[in-house]
């Protein structure tokens, strides 16, 4: 359990740091007309969903066919572009077109911060079982 918290904590990093902005910027934001609300929903979504992935990939990592490291990183970069499909949909259909453009085009900039550092992580993890 602790090796897989080190493994992590780059995500944690990530998340904590994205969190203290958006709390810090709360009044610039609204100034820009920005919803802090969709930003801290976005950055918890994906902060779930890349310790998901990552915990696919990561189980992956150990079997000796690398088709499965394959597959299971398809399946990790799928299941987040259809949640994040999903939650975008339903956000748009709750808010009757009256939904914060600026506010979700931010939230999918935090989409690929978590992915480049997910990415980074199982790269990293990966070269370093000869594979």
């Amino acid at each position: 359990m602790k090796n897989n918290f080190k493994k992590t904590t780059p995500l944690l990093v990530v998340f904590n740091v994205l969190l203290v902005l958006i709390v810090v910027l709360k009044e610039s934001l609204e100034k820009l007309h920005i919803d802090s609300a969709v930003l801290h929903f976005a950055n918890a979504f994906f902060f779930v969903l890349s310790l998901l992935s990552f915990q696919l990939q990561s189980r992956s990592l150990k079997h000796k066919n690398p088709n499965v490291f394959i597959r299971s990183v398809m399946g990790g970069m799928m299941l987040k572009m259809f949640a994040t499909v999903i939650a975008v949909f339903i956000y748009v259909s709750l808010n009757n077109g009256l939904f914060n453009k600026k506010g979700l085009f931010i939230s999918l900039f935090f989409y690929l911060i978590y992915l480049a550092v997910e990415v980074k992580v199982i790269m990293q993890l990966n070269s370093s079982k000869n594979a």
